[in-house]
């Protein structure tokens, strides 16, 4: 952190911010220019707070120099992270594609999906047991009953599970029925208690992006469940809310490179949410993986006229088939596997 100080600043109000710095256990540098005083701080700035430094007599403006995120920052852990879940490596060479329906629907259902993903080749499946709903009177879910019927339709074929956790109350159900992945959905992004209670489980979890979330609010949001000891993350890209309306959300695809920049942590995206249609999934898909992305969740059903919820942007079994050929072409052309 630097902090200004006014250019009408005593030397008293210099002392005191200071003091207030070596307060806190850190050092100071101090500079002294023609017209400005500046002042460095040296340690932890973690341990100050900007806006308390700002309110001192004589500040001009206080400055975070060092990115706020700690642990999920690339600037201190270079390699990128791979997570291993049960034995599928996600952040590595291989592109994971995560593909089922949008909800929990039947046995039926489910069993069919089970199957056409496991078909399609991939590794992990995803399915909604508690449903965020903009609408009251929607499908809500099976709740704990839609995470037994998942769980067992995906153990027929050990494919690992996805779904989504929407309240602390339910953490105990999801550790029962041994959910693989936790899902944090996009309107629980800065859900802090949501986000303080699966940093401490030892279980990878998916954080969606905010519909209006900066990069910098993701990255934080992803702090809050490291600095709870679970290190397990990946980050997800669904689209973000502008103004347009030819589709449901834009897809920010510059979101990749920038968020593989700045964090070792995995980087997928969710192209179904993204297009709200099923004919833009292969498109988005494709560009997902062009970018850099190092997985997909892709909704599919086995018959999406069916779907109770989402049917627009569900793929049928065999365009998620068609769409894995595609995307292991890619996949091949920039040096890694599918």
């Amino acid at each position: 952190m630097i902090i200004v100080m006014n250019p009408d600043a005593s030397e008293e109000q210099i002392g005191g911010v200071v003091k207030r710095i070596k307060d806190f256990g850190l050092d100071v540098n101090i500079s002294r220019g023609t017209e400005r005083t500046v002042i460095g701080c040296i340690g932890d700035e973690r341990k100050l707070d900007i806006e308390s430094v700002d309110a001192l007599p004589g500040v001009e403006q206080a400055m975070n120099i060092v990115k706020p995120y700690k642990i999920v920052a690339r600037e201190w852990h270079k390699e990128n992270t791979v997570i291993d879940i049960k034995g599928v490596k996600l952040g590595g060479n291989q592109i994971q594609v995560i593909g089922g329906p949008c909800s929990v629907e039947t046995d039926d259902q489910m069993e069919k999906s089970a199957q056409a993903v496991f078909d399609a080749g991939c590794h992990m499946m995803r399915g909604g047991a508690f449903k965020p709903r903009t609408s009251p009177y929607a499908f809500q879910g099976h709740g704990v009953e839609g995470l037994a019927m998942f769980r067992k339709a995906a153990d027929r074929h050990n494919l690992p599970i996805v779904t989504e956790l929407m309240d602390v109350r339910t953490v105990d159900a999801f550790l029962e029925y041994g959910v693989d992945v936790i899902q944090i959905g996009t309107r629980n992004m800065q859900n802090f208690d949501l986000l303080k209670e699966v940093g401490k489980l030892n279980i990878p979890v998916i954080l969606k992006r905010g519909l209006s979330a900066t990069i910098s609010e993701w990255l934080m949001s992803a702090e809050y469940i490291a600095a709870g000891g679970n290190h397990n993350i990946i980050f997800c890209e669904r689209g973000i809310r502008t103004f347009e309306k030819a589709y449901r959300n834009v897809l920010d695809v510059t979101a990749i490179p920038v968020l593989k920049k700045e964090t070792h942590l995995p980087v997928i995206v969710d192209p179904s949410h993204a297009g709200g249609k099923a004919w833009m999934v292969p498109a988005l898909s494709q560009a997902a993986i062009a970018a850099g992305a190092d997985g997909l969740l892709v909704e599919m059903h086995p018959s999406p006229c069916d779907a109770w919820c989402d049917a627009d942007q569900a793929l049928t079994p065999q365009e998620l088939k068609n769409l894995m050929v595609t995307l292991g072409a890619i996949a091949g052309a920039i040096g890694r596997t599918l």
